[in-house]
C-alpha cells in the first residue's frame, strides 16, 4: 500500500508536467509563466520552494534533539517570508514590470544601469555553482526517505525520484514546476499538521507529553533548549540555561530567514505574479503555510521525543518523522507520508533547477552571446539545459552518499541556500531601498558573499582553532555562515557605491523608478 500511494503521487507530477507543457510557447513562458499568476499558486509556489527535505527531516529531527528551541527557526522564517511579502514584494514586482524583466538578474541589469553583462554574468555564476550543490543534497535526502519508508538501496532511491522530477521539470517548465509545487505544499502542510495530532492522540494527553519529554530533559521545554554535549555527546540535563553559546545559537538559527530577502529561486514568484492585487492574499497565505507547517515540523520532532528514545530510530534525529508514520499509521496513509517528505525536496529540486537553467541560457547565452536567437531554440536549449544541470546535482547527491551516507547531510542544504543568500540579499534589499547602490556595489558584494560562505564555513574555524581562539571559533560555529556573510556582503556595497562616483552619475532615472516602485504611478 506504501507503494500505491507513491506511484500515485508520482503519476500526479507527470501529469502535471504533461499538462504544463502545453502552455509553453515561449521563453517568458518557460521560466515566468508568462507572468500570469494568481496569489495562492506563487504564495504556495514560493513556500514549497523556500523550504526542502531540511524542513521535513531537519527542522523536525531539530526538534527531537533540542525540543522548543526549534521555534526560533520559525520565527525567523516568519519573519523572512513576511519581511519579504510585506516589504518586498510590491516594490520588486513593480519594478520588473516596468523594467520587463523575466529573471532576477535582468532586474538587476536594469536597476543599476549596468552594461558590461559582468554583472549579469557573476549572478548567473554563482547560480550555476551554489544550486547544483543544494539540489545535490536534495538528491542525497531522496535517497535517504526512500530508504528510511521503503528500505529501498539509498541510490536507487534517488535515482527513482530524481528520474520523476526530470520527467516533469524538463517538458513543463516553471509552469509544471508551479503547479507542482501547489499540490506539494499542500501535502507537506497536510502533513506536518496531522502527525503531531496522531503522535497526541497515541499519548492521550498533552500533559502525557510534556511529562515523558520533562523526564527525558526538562530543558528541551524551554527556549533556551538543553546544553551542549560532551566530548562524548552526551547531553547531561542539568547543563541546560542562558548562556553566551545558547543566545549566538539562537541568533543562528533565526537568521535561517534572512534567505528570504533576496534568493532568486523565491523571488522569481515575485515576477511571475499577474498583478500586485496578488500581495495582500499572497501575504496571508504564506504566512499561515510558514506558521502551520514549520510549527508542525517542530512539534513531530518534541511530541516524537516523548514516545520515541534516540535507540529506537537508530540514533538518527532527522529519522524521527519517518519512524513514526510508519509506527503510527496504516500503511498507505504512511506512503503519503513518503510522497510529503518527496514533496519537500522535489519542490526545491525542480525550482532550484529552472532558476539555474534561467541564467545559464536567459542570462548568459542569450543576453550576453546571442541576442537574436529565437524562442523555439531557446525552448530546446533551456530543456537540455536543465537535464545537464539535472545530471550534474545528481552526480554531486550521489557523491555525497559514497562520502558518508550515514551522517545527515542537512549542512550541505543550509549551506547552499545561505551562499544563494549572501550572494543575492544584500544586493536586491539595498536595490529597492537605496537609491546610490551602483553596478560595481552591487558586483562586490555579490562577490564578497559568495566568498565569505565557503570562508566562514572551512577556512576561519580551523584558522581561529589554530591560533588559540577556540571559543570564539565555537562562537562562530553556533552562529553559522549566513549572517556573517550577509553583514559583510551588505557594508561592501554600501562602502564601494559610496565610493563609485562613475556609478552614481550612471543612474539616470533613478528617482523616478522609484517613485513608481513605491507608488505604481510616474513622477
Amino acid at each position: 500500500m506504501k507503494l500505491v500511494a507513491v506511484a500515485l503521487y508520482a503519476g500526479i507530477l507527470i501529469l502535471i508536467g504533461y499538462f504544463a507543457s502545453k502552455k509553453m510557447h515561449t521563453i517568458r513562458d518557460y521560466f515566468a509563466s508568462g507572468k500570469n499568476l494568481g496569489f495562492f499558486n506563487v504564495a504556495f509556489s514560493a513556500r514549497a520552494t523556500g523550504e526542502s527535505a531540511w524542513l521535513l527531516l531537519g527542522l523536525t529531527g531539530m526538534g527531537y534533539a533540542v525540543g522548543a528551541k526549534a521555534f526560533w527557526v520559525v520565527l525567523g522564517e516568519m519573519i523572512g517570508v513576511g519581511g519579504a511579502w510585506i516589504l518586498m514584494s510590491r516594490r520588486f514586482k513593480r519594478l520588473t514590470d516596468r523594467y520587463d524583466s523575466v529573471t532576477v538578474p535582468d532586474y538587476l541589469e536594469s536597476r543599476l544601469r549596468d552594461s558590461g553583462h559582468w554583472l549579469r554574468l557573476i549572478a548567473a555564476g554563482s547560480l550555476v555553482i551554489f544550486v547544483p550543490i543544494y539540489a545535490g543534497a536534495q538528491v542525497f535526502a531522496t535517497g535517504g526517505a526512500f530508504h528510511a519508508f521503503l528500505g529501498w538501496d539509498h541510490y536507487v532511491g534517488a535515482a527513482v525520484g530524481f528520474g520523476v522530477v526530470m520527467l516533469y521539470i524538463t517538458q513543463g517548465g516553471f509552469t509544471a514546476v508551479v503547479w507542482s509545487d501547489v499540490f506539494q505544499g499542500s501535502l507537506m502542510v497536510i502533513g506536518l499538521v496531522a502527525l503531531p495530532l496522531v503522535i497526541l492522540n497515541h499519548v492521550g494527553s498533552f500533559d502525557g507529553i510534556t511529562t515523558a519529554v520533562s523526564a527525558v530533559d526538562p530543558h528541551l521545554l524551554t527556549l533556551h533548549g538543553p546544553g551542549p554535549a560532551d566530548a562524548n555527546g552526551i547531553i547531561t540535563p542539568s547543563t541546560g540555561g542562558w548562556t553566551t553559546s545558547t543566545i549566538i545559537s539562537i541568533i543562528g538559527l533565526a537568521a535561517i530567514g534572512i534567505g528570504f530577502f533576496g534568493s532568486p529561486q523565491v523571488f522569481v514568484r515575485y515576477i511571475s505574479m499577474k498583478n500586485t492585487k496578488q500581495i495582500l492574499p499572497g501575504t496571508i497565505t504564506a504566512l499561515t503555510w510558514t506558521l502551520l507547517a514549520d510549527s508542525g515540523a517542530v512539534l513531530v520532532g518534541l511530541f516524537g521525543r516523548a514516545v520515541f528514545t534516540p535507540e529506537t530510530i537508530g540514533g538518527i534525529n532527522d529519522d524521527i518523522l519517518p519512524h513514526a508514520a510508519l509506527t503510527l499509521l496504516p500503511a498507505f496513509f504512511a506512503g503519503i507520508f513518503i510522497a510529503m517528505v518527496l514533496s519537500a525536496i522535489m519542490s526545491t529540486i525542480d525550482s532550484l533547477l529552472i532558476v539555474a537553467s534561467s541564467a545559464g541560457v536567459r542570462d548568459y547565452w542569450q543576453k550576453t552571446r546571442h541576442p537574436n536567437m529565437s524562442d523555439e531554440r531557446l525552448m530546446s536549449l533551456s530543456r537540455k539545459v536543465t537535464i545537464a544541470l539535472s545530471l550534474v546535482s545528481f552526480a554531486i547527491g550521489i557523491g555525497i552518499m559514497l562520502y558518508d551516507k550515514e551522517k545527515g547531510v542537512f549542512w550541505v542544504i543550509i549551506f547552499g541556500w545561505s551562499g544563494i543568500a549572501a550572494t543575492f540579499c544584500p544586493t536586491i534589499i539595498l536595490s529597492l531601498f537605496w537609491k546610490k547602490l551602483t553596478s560595481m556595489g552591487a558586483k562586490c558584494a555579490m562577490i564578497t558573499g559568495f566568498l565569505c560562505v565557503p570562508l566562514f564555513k572551512f577556512a576561519i574555524p580551523p584558522l581561529l582553532n589554530n591560533t588559540g581562539h577556540e571559543e570564539l571559533a565555537g562562537y562562530l560555529g553556533d552562529l553559522d555562515v549566513l549572517l556573517p556573510s550577509f553583514i559583510i556582503g551588505f557594508i561592501v556595497a554600501i562602502i564601494v557605491s559610496l565610493l563609485d562616483k562613475q556609478g552614481q552619475a550612471k543612474l539616470i532615472g533613478i528617482d523616478e523608478d522609484f517613485h513608481y516602485a513605491k507608488t505604481g504611478k510616474d513622477t
